[in-house]
């Protein structure tokens, strides 16, 4: 309110929230150590991380930095989990990475991970299937109770069998 200019109201407003050259200098190498360290995590899906990948670019780019999508690609390849390996091979050995667009990359990423989500569930549906037919064929519980008790004196138990299974 004091500036007597739009030129020094437009400069405090500019100092006020970015911050002078210096602090953006700051903020910039801060954005870029955790640009680097950033690496997937155990529990994550794709969209999770590439959530908080974008997030740090565009703040980056906020700043006035610049910042190639083809290293943002690369980022993204060399900080994934080991189970998407086969898909990035997939992908290095079909299309030129360096013209690749991070959507493109994480769509393709995504469509691996529910392909793999949905495989998952068969087996496991599988599993519970074949559980309800054996229950079924037994009589019922009593019947599995006894044959547990049964399994138990030959050595086997329930966990004998799951680790079968899968």
């Amino acid at each position: 309110m004091t500036c007597e200019t739009a030129k020094e109201a437009w400069d405090a407003l500019k100092v006020t929230f970015q911050g002078n050259d210096r602090t953006r200098q700051m903020q910039v190498l801060n954005l870029r150590r955790e640009f680097e360290l950033l690496r997937m995590k155990d529990t994550e899906n794709i969209k999770k991380y590439s959530d908080r990948l974008v997030n740090i670019v565009n703040k980056i780019k906020l700043i006035g930095e610049q910042l190639p999508n083809s290293r943002v690609v690369e980022k993204v390849l060399v900080s994934l989990l080991e189970r998407f390996e086969t898909k990035i091979s997939s992908l290095e050995d079909s299309r030129d990475l360096s013209r690749m667009a991070l959507l493109e990359l994480i769509n393709a990423l995504e469509a691996q991970e529910q392909r793999r989500a949905i495989r998952t569930e068969e087996v496991i549906e599988g599993v519970f299937r074949a559980t309800n037919k054996d229950l079924i064929r037994q009589g019922g519980r009593n019947d599995q109770e006894k044959n547990s008790k049964d399994n138990k004196k030959n050595g086997r138990n329930c966990e004998d069998l799951k680790i079968i299974l899968f």
